[in-house]
């Protein structure tokens, strides 16, 4: 039960050692005027503010009588009408809510998020649900972190008003720690909702946080405001886009639900194109409802070209709101931000963003952890980011405003992407001969290393996978900005990591662009480079004639510049060919001039695959002795130089050969060596190609229910790397080896 004011007073006089008449003295009144106060007489503010001097209550007193007089507070901004979906995130604040009170703090319900995700309209909708739970009232405070202010609202300023909503008089003091202090002392009796909408930073709010339980705050901020869990222990809320079910039904509430039943396919391409941000939605959907004639599908193709310029409206700009979160960036962020808007592929590192910039990695690590926090860039993994896609297109439209050194930016992260591929393609396979001259560094880059050891290889492996989906991108975007020779080197450079990975749209498409960039420089030894590269490929995917057109086409290139060393790789992928096409002549007259190159350049992986080519051949001619005998060397050769891509490939050869000699067993042996060298090489493919034929092998030794479960280990991996043709062929397998019921 909350004590009175007369309450206050006779446990203050009792704890200052004062007996009534001293007290009485002190005040300059009667003791049995201060009798009655004790006893329930209400005073005036004067009386009360003698009272509270009088017994050095910093202002208890005066915050005990506003209790006692004024009416409660409802200080809470008008709610949005037509408030729709964050079920989950209601869910989630009533939870906490209702959770058991710390009774050492109050509860503080912190929700953050990007500019336009609609955290104040979620706010307000949950604060005047808790309305019944706060009794005595609520306050609200714009704080004006993000805003068209100039500067965010001090917190003694704030603190005057919330100070005068409580009926304390608190004019002729700018000291923060007072006011906080009489604030404090305000709430402590109360049971109030308190909402600080719009925080810039926690010293901002630090002076605004009551110090009771009996309270609740309710924070949104575009900042993380980090510091808030080093004083207190506050229930976060990040709020993102909307599902795409409350994306539309949003669209549908503004838009009127037949308006919205006409064009179903449009309504959800439109809430798709406006990244389902809430602002973004109401924006597009009240420009709609101006033009009632206005059909959505041309307002999604309006969005398709001009989308921030769609989305710009004169109380709602989009480009606006956004820009309010760029003001309180350190300069580092803030010249960061707009570059990163050009980045094109779906996530940039950290240390790209590092390169991008011209900037050491650590600062560009602040930078980019200074932008999460503002919610204008998401962190998807260690040292990972992405943009949400309306604030990549602001941060891209910044660039080409601001950016004065834009193709010297992308020179730059093209350089990074380049070197860093080749390093950690040495690492995968040390053994392999590149020639090629990726030139000088730019300074300000740093590209990654990596150790020579098997930890190293899985890191730059890694590293690969995570980069694979951007490199498309930033070829296409090295090939913008004018820099032919990046665009084309950097497929050319991957070649260790698609031969072991074989992402084929990435294989093919790279190396389509890489063509296009070397025809423009008129390469022709780039070109062949790069044709070779993509004949392989087609060839791997069983596109024969696809690859022999490439392989004419490589070897005339490579012929006609004087590039011995890359006409011996497309004799020798052109022999390859010649022996998938059972031509065995044809392969052995190519086998054996690519080894001749090979041997000036001193490159045993060359040699070896042309030896195991050789075999192939006898194999052919039906001279299986000849053929394994060879396909050994060449297996002793891969071993030698640590190959575990050749071994894979050799020993598939060698395994054809013991099929057709019907010694199974050995056959079994090598598909078990080919199976482990492929998951040490962390090869899927290879690993299910030979579980694959391992089934094969089982199935004629008629171990069937060993053959369907190295069958069903293919099909697994096929599925992880998402090959449909191989699974679908090795599911048929499993189908015609049912048991016999």
């Amino acid at each position: 039960m909350r004590e009175s004011f007369g309450q206050h007073v006779r446990a203050l006089r009792t704890r200052r050692d004062l007996s009534l008449r001293g007290l009485a003295e002190r005040a300059g009144i009667t003791p049995g005027y201060l009798s009655k106060i004790e006893n329930g007489r209400l005073p005036s503010v004067d009386m009360a503010r003698v009272l509270d001097g009088a017994l050095d209550a910093d202002g208890t007193l005066l915050a005990v009588l506003t209790v006692d007089q004024l009416p409660r507070p409802a200080q809470l901004p008008l709610a949005m009408s037509g408030f729709v979906g964050r079920e989950a995130e209601v869910r989630d604040l009533t939870a906490a809510l209702e959770r058991p009170a710390d009774t050492r703090v109050p509860l503080i319900i912190a929700v953050d998020g990007p500019p336009g995700a609609g955290k104040t309209t979620l706010a307000l909708h949950f604060a005047h649900r808790a309305i019944p739970r706060f009794p005595d009232g609520q306050l609200y405070a714009d704080l004006r972190g993000h805003s068209p202010h100039d500067r965010p609202a001090p917190a003694v300023e704030v603190l005057a008003d919330l100070l005068r909503a409580l009926g304390v008089p608190a004019a002729g003091t700018a000291d923060v720690e007072h006011l906080a202090a009489l604030y404090r002392s305000a709430l402590a009796e109360r049971q109030m909702l308190i909402v600080l909408d719009n925080a810039a930073d926690f010293a901002q709010i630090e002076p605004l946080l009551p110090g009771t339980d009996r309270c609740a705050v309710i924070i949104t901020s575009r900042e993380r405001l980090s510091g808030l869990t080093l004083r207190a222990s506050p229930h976060r809320l990040t709020l993102g886009p909307m599902s795409e079910s409350e994306s539309l039904a949003l669209l549908t509430t503004v838009l009127g639900a037949e308006r919205a039943a006409r064009e179903p396919a449009a309504l959800a391409s439109l809430a798709a194109r406006c990244g389902r941000l809430p602002l973004a939605l109401r924006v597009a959907a009240e420009r709609a409802v101006m033009i009632p004639d206005y059909d959505l599908r041309d307002l999604v193709t309006e969005l398709d070209s001009e989308r921030l310029d769609v989305l710009g409206v004169e109380d709602a700009d989009v480009r606006t709101v956004f820009s309010w979160s760029l003001r309180r960036l350190d300069p580092d962020a803030a010249r960061l931000f707009p570059l990163l808007g050009l980045h094109p592929g779906p996530q940039i590192s950290g240390r790209a963003a590092a390169a991008f910039a011209g900037m050491p990695h650590a600062f560009a690590r602040r930078a980019t952890a200074r932008l999460t926090h503002a919610h204008l860039l998401r962190a998807v993994g260690r040292d990972r980011y992405t943009f949400h896609d309306l604030i990549r297109d602001y941060a891209a439209e910044l660039a080409d405003r601001e950016v004065s050194d834009t193709s010297a930016a992308v020179h730059r992260l093209a350089s990074w992407y380049l070197h860093s591929a080749a390093a950690a393609c040495h690492v995968l396979a040390p053994f392999r001969l590149d020639p090629m001259d990726k030139g000088e560094i730019p300074p300000g880059v740093h590209p990654l290393a990596w150790t020579s050891d098997e930890a190293g290889a899985l890191d730059a492996l890694r590293w690969c996978d995570a980069e694979l989906a951007n490199i498309v991108p930033i070829i296409q975007l090295a090939m913008e900005h004018g820099h032919d020779q990046l665009a084309w080197q950097l497929p050319v450079t991957l070649w260790t990591y698609l031969l072991q990975r074989r992402p084929w749209t990435v294989w093919l498409r790279s190396h389509e662009l890489a063509r296009q960039a070397a025809r423009r420089l008129g390469d022709r030894a780039a070109e062949g480079w790069v044709v070779t590269n993509l004949a392989e490929g087609y060839r791997r995917m069983g596109d024969l004639e696809q690859a022999g057109r490439l392989y004419d086409e490589a070897r005339a290139l490579r012929g006609r510049v004087g590039d011995r060393y890359g006409l011996a790789w497309a004799l020798a992928g052109s022999a390859f060919l010649a022996a998938d096409l059972r031509d065995h002549t044809r392969a052995r007259s190519l086998a054996d001039q690519a080894t001749q190159i090979f041997v000036e350049y001193n490159d045993i992986q060359g040699q070896a695959l042309c030896l195991m080519t050789r075999g192939d051949v006898l194999r052919l001619r039906g001279d299986l002795d000849g053929g394994l005998a060879l396909c050994t060397l060449a297996l002793g050769m891969m071993v030698d130089i640590a190959s575990l891509e050749g071994q894979v490939y050799v020993l598939r050869k060698m395994v054809e050969i013991h099929m057709l000699r019907h010694n199974f067993p050995h056959a079994l042996a090598l598909l078990d060596d080919a199976v482990n060298t492929g998951r040490e090489l962390r090869d899927r493919w290879a690993q299910a190609e030979a579980l694959t034929r391992r089934g094969d092998v089982l199935m004629e030794m008629g171990r069937r229910d060993e053959a369907r479960g190295s069958w069903q280990q293919a099909v697994a991996l096929y599925d992880e790397i998402d090959d449909t043709t191989g699974s679908r062929s090795v599911r048929e397998l499993l189908a015609g080896a049912l048991p016999i019921a």
